[in-house]
């Protein structure tokens, strides 16, 4: 069901047969890779000489501070260029090429490569346009759920899922139960509230999961809540938007039937591309999507009617994953955990910011929240601050039971000059 590394970045993850069809659908980029240094991963993380390569293959602008990059992982410019000649394939072969061979042999390739590196069979995966897409069709179509019963999810999953959970059970006649995350938040502390809010409504049948909070970069305890749920008999969806392609796992490890993720935030794939996954003895639980016909009622494509997709993003999936592993998720994943705990080390100690993601339950989001600043209001003035007077571009977020915050995300282009830079503003705003 999977594939060595080695084999991964050798060759290529297609499936026989295709490659010699496709030649240019599946070349290599033409600008090499970045592959991290031997050595162990603690070692890795602080070779700074390694992070200013790699800070050189991205184009980054010199005009502000990015530490909003939560939002859009940026491309390095191998994968840049690879989707620049994927265009101006598309551009010139036109509907000759899509029809004789992406639409045919090209997407299933790209579909069997992106299942081969989630860990999962290429049946249990199909491409979507990302992880909202992906998550709002795996809830509306949800079939298990009937009047009376209860659908839940936490004050930190994305609002875009919150509305279609709500929409849901007003179109099924169901109840909605929230879980609120507790302040601050601890691994026992979260379980127990779930727990807490299961026991109080005996009549859940389905629950969503964040793995990571895009709100406050909360790390849930995935497996040991889906645990939980399921031993309750409560179907659960999971989002993974934002830990796909920076924690270390694949898609069994967390032990759940129903996933929706994307590909352009942390694998560093272009906008507009994710996945949806469902275990293939839960494939009846999820509906056919608004009635597509295209694929038989048993197959997960038949959950995904997207239209005409971008096909230059699609197929740079598969150089955006090489690429991907050439640096290695551990890699990635520690990189992003150091440049985080960097700068929220330096702003423990002060007594008017509060830090909202523990270190033990974090990765390279976290949010913070200045005392007695907890109108959004407050965020959005924090925010203009920093960039105007600073050069440095956050985003506020609100949801949390605390109130709302600002979050701060690095990228593995980000120096710690930069967040240097951050953690002095912050200190002289709450002088």
């Amino acid at each position: 069901m999977t594939i060595s590394r080695r084999t991964f970045l050798q060759g290529s993850v297609i499936a026989a047969g295709t490659v010699g069809a496709m030649p240019a659908l599946h070349a290599q980029a033409q600008t090499p890779f970045i592959k991290a240094p031997a050595g162990p991963v603690a070692q890795v993380v602080r070779d700074e000489a390694y992070w200013r390569e790699i800070r050189s293959h991205y184009d980054v602008s010199g005009d502000f501070i990015n530490l909003e990059n939560a939002y859009y992982g940026i491309m390095t410019r191998a994968v840049a260029d690879d989707f620049k000649r994927h265009i101006d394939h598309l551009n010139r072969d036109n509907s000759y090429f899509l029809r004789r061979e992406f639409d045919r042999q090209g997407i299933e390739a790209i579909r069997a490569t992106l299942a081969q590196h989630l860990g999962v069979p290429t049946d249990e995966v199909a491409l979507t346009r990302g992880a909202t897409e992906s998550l709002q069709n795996l809830i509306s179509n949800y079939q298990l759920l009937k009047a009376g019963d209860t659908i839940m999810y936490g004050d930190l999953d994305y609002d875009s899922m919150q509305y279609a959970m709500n929409d849901l059970a007003a179109r099924r006649g169901a109840t909605v139960a929230m879980v609120t995350t507790p302040e601050p938040a601890t691994r026992q502390g979260v379980l127990d509230a779930y727990e807490q809010a299961l026991k109080a409504h005996p009549r859940t049948r389905l629950l969503l999961l964040t793995h990571i909070s895009h709100r406050t970069g909360l790390v849930y305890p995935m497996a040991e809540l889906v645990k939980m749920v399921k031993a309750r008999g409560v179907d659960v969806i999971v989002d993974v938007a934002q830990s796909w392609g920076q924690l270390d796992y694949q898609l069994p490890d967390l032990q759940a039937d129903f996933v929706g993720g994307n590909l352009h935030k942390w694998i560093g794939a272009p906008l507009g591309l994710g996945f949806i996954y469902i275990r293939k003895e839960r494939m009846s639980a999820i509906g056919v999507h608004l009635g597509n016909a295209d694929y038989a009622p048993t197959d997960i494509r038949a959950r995904v009617l997207a239209g005409t997709v971008n096909a230059a993003a699609l197929m740079t999936i598969p150089d955006a994953l090489r690429q991907h592993d050439a640096m290695g998720t551990r890699n990635k994943g520690a990189r992003l955990r150091h440049l985080r705990d960097h700068w929220v080390a330096q702003l423990r100690g002060n007594s008017k910011v509060q830090i909202l993601a523990p270190d033990d339950m974090s990765g390279a989001v976290t949010s913070l929240r200045l005392a007695g600043k907890t109108s959004f209001t407050d965020n959005v003035a924090l925010q203009k601050i920093l960039i105007d007077q600073y050069g440095i571009f956050t985003v506020p977020r609100k949801g949390p039971a605390g109130g709302a915050c600002l979050r701060v995300t690095p990228a593995l282009f980000t120096t710690t000059a930069e967040l240097d830079k951050f953690t002095t503003a912050i200190g002289k705003i709450t002088t």
